[in-house]
C-alpha cells in the first residue's frame, strides 16, 4: 500500500508525529484504538472524517517502520 498518500509529517502539527493528511489524528492514535480493541467500523463511526483506506495506511506505515527497524539492527 502506498501509505504516503494518506500520511504526512508536519513539524508544527502534533509535534511532528505522523498524522493522517487533512486531520490532526496521528498514526499512533489509530494504532492505539485498534490495539485497545476498537474495530475499524467503530473508529469510522466515531471519526467520520476517516476512511478504511486511511486506517489501513496507518497499519502499513507501522509495518514499514518496523521493517526498517529490523533492517537497521
Amino acid at each position: 500500500m502506498e501509505y504516503q498518500q494518506y500520511i504526512e509529517i508536519v513539524s508544527d502539527k502534533r509535534f511532528g508525529k505522523p498524522c493522517i493528511k487533512g486531520t490532526r489524528i496521528s498514526v499512533y492514535d489509530v494504532l492505539n484504538w485498534l490495539s485497545n480493541g476498537m474495530s475499524k467500523e467503530e473508529i469510522l463511526d466515531d471519526f467520520n472524517e476517516l476512511s478504511v483506506a486511511q486506517i489501513n495506511a496507518c497499519l502499513a506505515f507501522a509495518a514499514d517502520k518496523e521493517h526498517k527497524l529490523r533492517i537497521a539492527s
